[in-house]
C-alpha cells in the first residue's frame, strides 16, 4: 500500500460531490478591510460582546439579502476555550436544516480529519464557518456577503483565544488575511493578524489546508492536507 492510498484509508471517504465555486481573494480581501464595513462591526460593539450577546447578534442579524433565503443562521460550536479553532466557508444544505456546522458527509470526513490526529468535536476543538448562512442553491457568498460576517469571527476568536487555527479551504484562509492562492499557502505556517485594523487578537499560529468537501471530490489531495495536519500538530506540541 502507497503513501496516499494509506491516507485515504485512514480518513475513509470518497469523492461524492461537486466542488464549490470560489469568491475572488482580492475582491473580498477590499471589502473586508474597507471602513464601511468595520464601522458596521462597531456599530454592533462587537468588541465587548459576551458569547451570549455574540450568538444572539448572529441569530438575529438580517445585514445582508443570505438570511432571507437560508432556514436559520449556524453558529459555530465546541468547546469555547478551546485551543483548536477550525474555521471553515459557509454553512451547506445539511448544515442549514440541522443548524450545526460540519455535518453529512463533509461533517464524517473532518471528524476522521480530527480523529487522525488524536482530536475529537467538543473536546479542546471549536469549529465555525466565516459566513454563518447558507448561500441559495450552495453558491459562493458575494464579496459583501463575506465581509459583513467576518466582524463575526473575529469576535469568536478573540472569545476563543485559541493557540492555533486551522483554515479550511480558500475562503476561510483569505478572511484570514492572505491574498495568494490555497496551493500557495498550504504547507507553511502563518501568523493570525485579525481581520481589522482594531483586533483583539494577534500572532495566532495559522495553517491552511483544504476543505472536507473539496477533500471529497478530489481524495488524492487528501495526502497534502494529512502533511498539513501534521503542521499543525507539529506547531501545537512545540506551544507545549
Amino acid at each position: 500500500m502507497n503513501r496516499e492510498e494509506a491516507i485515504l484509508r485512514e480518513f475513509n471517504l470518497y469523492p461524492l460531490w461537486q466542488r464549490r465555486g470560489q469568491a475572488t481573494f482580492t475582491s473580498v480581501l477590499e471589502q473586508v478591510t474597507s471602513q464601511s464595513v468595520m464601522e458596521k462591526a462597531d456599530l454592533q460593539n462587537l468588541d465587548s460582546c459576551n458569547w451570549a450577546e455574540l450568538k444572539a447578534l448572529v441569530k438575529n442579524c438580517a445585514a445582508c439579502k443570505l438570511r432571507a433565503s437560508c432556514t436559520q443562521t449556524v453558529f459555530g460550536m465546541g468547546d469555547e476555550r478551546a485551543d483548536w479553532l477550525f474555521v471553515g466557508e459557509w454553512p451547506g444544505a445539511d448544515e442549514d436544516v440541522q443548524g450545526e456546522s460540519f455535518v453529512g458527509q463533509s461533517g464524517q470526513l473532518l471528524d476522521n480529519m480530527l480523529a487522525a490526529i488524536k482530536l475529537k468535536r467538543g473536546h479542546n476543538v471549536y469549529i465555525t464557518n466565516i459566513v454563518k448562512c447558507y448561500p441559495p442553491g450552495n453558491r459562493s457568498p458575494e464579496t459583501d456577503e463575506i465581509a459583513q460576517c467576518a466582524p463575526y469571527l473575529e469576535r469568536e476568536i478573540q472569545l476563543i483565544q485559541p493557540k492555533l487555527i486551522v483554515a479550511l479551504g480558500e475562503t476561510a484562509a483569505l478572511l484570514l488575511g492572505h491574498d495568494a492562492t490555497l496551493s500557495d499557502l498550504r504547507g507553511k505556517l502563518h501568523d493570525y493578524r485579525g481581520s481589522s485594523s482594531h483586533s483583539l487578537v494577534k500572532g495566532i499560529p495559522l495553517v491552511i489546508t483544504y476543505h472536507p468537501a473539496y477533500l471529497l471530490h478530489n481524495p488524492l489531495k487528501k495526502a497534502k492536507a494529512w502533511d498539513d495536519l501534521c503542521l499543525a500538530v507539529a506547531t501545537m506540541q512545540a506551544l507545549a
